[in-house]
């Protein structure tokens, strides 16, 4: 039997970029930065959290080794979204790599979302002067 905590496990369907067109939309407007296996895409939101897309590609492996990378990287992204700026969708493209503890995959995208994050700062400051 599940506890009451097991609800709060897993990142919820707000947390999530599910549909193409907001895909497509990071991609088309979006800024990236490389960090190890991962390509990391963000593109500013109106929300004040960020939401998680993953891209994992047959290349990957096989469909066990995509869904493990894929649940490790949710869970990564869980628990250093409180670490991580807030108000970005957020895509993750996956390049074949084995899988990486969950300490690695939390520092890589903390890396990658803060460099992310001074350039569009950056970006914005510059288009307001």
């Amino acid at each position: 039997m599940a506890d009451a905590t097991s609800s709060r496990l897993g990142l919820s369907r707000s947390r999530r970029v599910r549909h193409r067109s907001a895909f497509l939309a990071v991609y088309a407007g979006g800024q990236r930065r490389e960090a190890g296996p991962l390509l990391v895409h963000t593109l500013p939101s109106q929300r004040t959290w960020s939401r998680l897309g993953l891209s994992v590609p047959r290349r990957v492996g096989t469909a066990v080794a995509r869904n493990r990378i894929k649940r490790l990287l949710r869970e990564a992204f869980r628990l250093g979204q409180e670490e991580y700026p807030g108000g970005y969708d957020v895509i993750i493209d996956v390049r074949p790599h084995a899988p990486l503890a969950i300490d690695a995959y939390r520092d890589l995208l903390g890396r990658a979302l803060g460099h992310l994050h001074e350039q569009w700062i950056n970006t914005s400051n510059a288009t307001a002067d």
